[in-house]
């Protein structure tokens, strides 16, 4: 299979991966490093704790970063 094929298959699972975990309600370290690379800063969490603050903040209302 040609790479360009596996890497577009492989951009879609992610991306359905993304969806889903969007869905469900669950963190989505990845989608808050693709926010901080769009918004032009580094991340100031690492994954570990981006997901405990994510659970700690549920329902609490909106934050950035």
């Amino acid at each position: 299979m040609p790479t360009d094929q596996v890497t577009r298959r492989h951009d879609v699972v992610r991306g359905l991966v993304r969806a889903l975990r969007h869905l469900v309600g669950a963190p989505d370290y990845e989608g808050y490093l693709e926010h901080c690379r769009r918004s032009q800063h580094s991340p100031r969490l690492t994954e570990r704790e981006y997901v405990r603050e994510f659970f700690e903040n549920k329902g609490k209302g909106v934050r950035c970063c």
